[in-house]
């Protein structure tokens, strides 16, 4: 099943309700530190409300750490960008994909798009629209790989 990493995310709402969603489907969330927030913010806790103790998740202190944990596992790392090269709904889902994700400010670091077998984006309709929430686009790219690989039904 893929997995969402969230790469220094800066807002405590959003981790909250991007765990609240690896919750209730199931999917393991990675945190990559600088994160912006204490992983005890009461934010952070208020916005997953009370699913926290279903959500598997893991803390990596920095890149380098995530990257190491990755090698042990495999697959491919694909990274949600505005300036991604394909459609997330043309781009074909595999079940050990990583769904990684920028900081709500910067998106991915230039070293991990880089790094990204492949990176993707989510397609809109008004121009000056530079992004949409981080908690909204993780939530579009899980259920789109979900749907793709059969774990909707």
């Amino acid at each position: 099943m893929p997995q969402i990493v969230l790469i220094n995310p800066q807002i405590p709402p959003n981790t909250g309700n991007i765990a609240r969603s690896c919750a209730a489907t199931g999917t393991e969330l990675h945190l990559v530190a600088p994160l912006g927030f204490e992983i005890s913010d009461r934010y952070l806790k208020r916005a997953g409300l009370d699913y926290w103790p279903y959500v598997n998740w893991r803390y990596h202190s920095c890149l380098q750490d995530f990257q190491a944990f990755h090698q042990q596992r495999g697959g491919r790392w694909i990274g949600f960008s505005t300036g991604g090269r394909c459609s997330y709904v043309k781009f074909q889902f595999l079940a050990d994909d990583w769904l990684l994700f920028g900081s709500e400010t910067e998106g991915l670091p230039a070293n991990v798009l880089a790094a990204c077998a492949e990176t993707v984006y989510i397609p809109m309709s008004q121009p000056g629209v530079r992004s949409l929430n981080l908690s909204v686009s993780v939530a579009a790219g899980l259920f789109e790989a979900r749907r793709q690989l059969g774990y909707l039904e």
